[in-house]
């Protein structure tokens, strides 16, 4: 059994010396006629021949696991029925990889059976190849052996996730991937395959003139131990965000597809399984805010629109109070009615108020309160405006 893996750059290892040294010139002329050097370049250990692996090497999730078995026949008789199996051993599970289950008629003396296996490695840890051989000699008599062929699966990747939620129900997922080989790695491909609730728009890429480059430039190497970020943006599709109860407990959020390549061309992909993220509780009723300027100016009235939803699983008769705070001052008539709110539906409410501070002053003092429970709740510190001088805003 051997492992079928890409054949390597030959590296050289320069020795040279100094002209007034003994050897003279003898080494520099030695390395400018060795065939594995570069012409100009002899003392670069960079080579330009391949060279076929001399052990197994590594092995790392999400790569394919290809091996070469050959049974052959060291005796001078022919032997019959030859079986040839081969099977992979997890800690979790046993596959057969042979490509054919059925038995060859005779082989011949000097002669050998060959096969090759491939198997897309999904498991890390111990795997044990198991080659099994049943045969009938010319007595009759039925034969069989195994042999076993250990390696360990190793962790290419290190990937971390961060989950950030705004108050316009949008998700950013920031994904961190860590290169934990000793090898660099061309990443072909890291996307977002979002759940059905959901849209993803990608934030690795900026426009220049036009095009989209990645942020990353245009060679996408990941150095060994190097870590990069990849940012996502989720917003709800439209059909969802309307439902109030879709924004509770925990909402699946996708999972992450990474492609790359190492060595000369070797591919490796990895899925991760699907992404949770714990969603913000908003409690029986939430309230968020639509519209609000920048900038207002000092003592004079500006309007915002706060939008309210019922997000328990009963019929809200909802009282609004407006409660005046040390540097904002509500204009209207607190205490009225809002009406019925069915569940998972919203309402839409226009506000006036004013600031009697300049700054950046925080809007509270909304108060809801649910007529049939008696239970207020509290809105405070929902939004920030900076509030200016009429003088100021005006030059």
């Amino acid at each position: 059994v051997m492992r079928l893996t890409k054949p390597t750059l030959f590296t050289n290892i320069p020795v040279t010396c100094e002209e007034r040294d003994l050897p003279g010139n003898l080494f520099n002329q030695l390395m400018k006629d060795d065939p594995s050097t570069v012409k100009g370049a002899e003392t670069l250990m960079l080579g330009e021949m391949l060279t076929l692996p001399q052990n197994f090497g590594n092995i790392f999730l999400g790569e394919t696991f290809s091996s070469y078995i050959s049974v052959h026949n060291d005796s001078s008789q022919v032997v019959k029925d030859i079986l040839v199996k081969a099977d992979l051993q997890t800690s979790s599970q046993r596959l057969n990889l042979s490509a054919s289950s059925a038995a060859v008629a005779e082989l011949k003396p000097d002669c050998c059976i060959d096969d090759v296996i491939h198997h897309e490695v999904k498991e890390i840890g111990t795997h044990i190849l198991v080659c099994a051989v049943s045969y009938t000699t010319q007595t009759g008599e039925k034969m069989y052996f195994r042999k076993f062929f250990k390696f360990q699966v190793l962790k290419p990747l290190d990937v971390k996730t961060k989950f950030y939620n705004a108050e316009t129900d949008e998700v950013f997922l920031e994904a961190q991937i860590q290169n934990i080989t000793t090898s660099p790695m061309f990443m072909e491909k890291v996307s977002l395959e979002p759940s059905m609730m959901y849209n993803v728009a990608e934030l690795n890429t900026v426009d220049t003139a036009g095009e989209s480059e990645s942020t990353f430039g245009a060679r996408t190497y990941l150095q060994p131990m190097d870590t990069r970020q990849y940012l996502y943006c989720l917003k709800p599709k439209q059909e969802f965000a309307e439902k109030a109860g879709v924004i509770k407990g925990v909402t699946v959020i996708g999972k992450l597809d990474i492609v790359w390549k190492t060595n000369l061309g070797e591919r490796g992909r990895l899925q991760t399984s699907q992404l949770q993220r714990m969603a913000p509780g908003y409690g029986d009723v939430r309230l968020s805010l639509e519209t609000i300027p920048d900038t207002v100016n000092l003592e004079e009235p500006f309007d915002i629109t706060c939008k309210i939803t019922n997000c328990s699983e009963r019929t809200m008769d909802l009282v609004l109070e407006m409660c005046n705070t040390n540097s904002i001052h509500w204009c209207g008539v607190s205490g009225r009615q809002l009406g019925k709110l069915h569940p998972s539906s919203s309402l839409h409410l226009a506000l006036t108020l004013l600031s009697s501070v300049q700054g950046l002053q925080s809007v509270s003092g909304l108060r809801l309160t649910d007529t049939f429970l008696k239970r207020t709740y509290e809105y405070d510190d929902i939004a920030q405006v900076c509030v200016v001088s009429s003088e100021i805003k005006q030059s």
